[in-house]
């Protein structure tokens, strides 16, 4: 007997059914597709955010060597030491003097130099000369005592230097003078020339470092209300005791041998006909 062909109420039901079927494998497919991005991307997910904290813990942590790697030029001290930054406030007075403010004399003379003013040099090692931008045609250290250059740490020249002018102001300049010591061995003519080095050397670095603090105002009513700027600000320092200290530790002998410096020029080094 022939196949009777389905009338149009199976064929509905036929369809309907397979419509049903399918529309069930998509909703399977759609379910199961959340769960394999949940297994896969979450835990990346989770992992990249562990690891940003981690790098960035890294970096908040040690910022300080960051910055002063950043604005510093290369040093043998940022190697061997980590800079640190911490609040400071000013002693601002106007009237009120310190003792690196009084006049001269022997006990002003012992607080400047305890600051570092007077160190002698260091030693940077040969490894770590370039970076340091000390030329290999420079002055050099004698080989069989480790080689290296002769430096002076900047920072330390920058207070020497004040420190000189602090001697040459017109109250302080004829104790010094007579005393005829440290840079007052040598006549006038050179004495104003190094006054002026040391003038001019503070100028660009107060220029290379421009201090962008702003100082406010207070009132003082010594014969009625008058504004007057207020010094006293906070400031963000380098822990610049840990930096003489530095600098302390690492200098030259006292009472090097003789031949601890070379004595001439090798071939290639840089000579000057005059000082510059």
């Amino acid at each position: 007997m022939a196949a009777t062909p389905p009338d149009e109420e199976q064929q509905k039901s036929l369809l309907s059914e397979e419509e049903g079927v399918w529309v069930d494998t998509e909703r399977k497919a759609k379910k199961s597709f959340p769960q394999i991005w949940q297994i896969f991307v979450y835990p990346i997910a989770v992992a990249a955010i562990f690891a940003m904290g981690a790098v960035s813990g890294y970096y908040w942590d040690d910022m300080d060597k960051h910055c002063s790697t950043y604005v510093s030029q290369p040093s043998p001290l940022l190697r061997d030491m980590g800079v640190k930054y911490h609040v400071q406030q000013y002693n601002g007075s106007f009237l009120h003097e310190n003792i690196y403010r009084q006049d001269a004399g022997p006990e002003v003379d012992e607080a400047w130099e305890a600051l570092g003013t007077d160190y002698r040099p260091l030693r940077v090692p040969p490894e770590a000369a370039e970076e340091a931008g000390i030329a290999h045609d420079q002055v050099k250290i004698n080989d069989k005592y480790g080689g290296g250059y002769p430096a002076n740490l900047e920072g330390l020249h920058h207070l020497h230097c004040l420190n000189l002018l602090r001697k040459s102001l017109y109250y302080n300049y004829d104790y010094y003078h007579d005393l005829g010591q440290g840079a007052f061995v040598n006549d006038d003519y050179i004495v104003k020339r190094h006054v002026s080095h040391c003038m001019d050397i503070i100028r660009q670095q107060l220029m290379c470092t421009a201090d962008t603090g702003v100082l406010g105002q207070i009132w003082v009513w010594p014969d009625g209300p008058k504004p007057f700027v207020d010094f006293n600000t906070k400031h963000k320092c380098k822990n610049y005791d840990g930096i003489r200290q530095w600098a302390q530790d690492n200098q030259l002998p006292e009472h090097p041998p003789q031949d601890y410096i070379q004595k001439e020029p090798e071939e290639g080094d840089r000579i000057y006909p005059e000082i510059p």
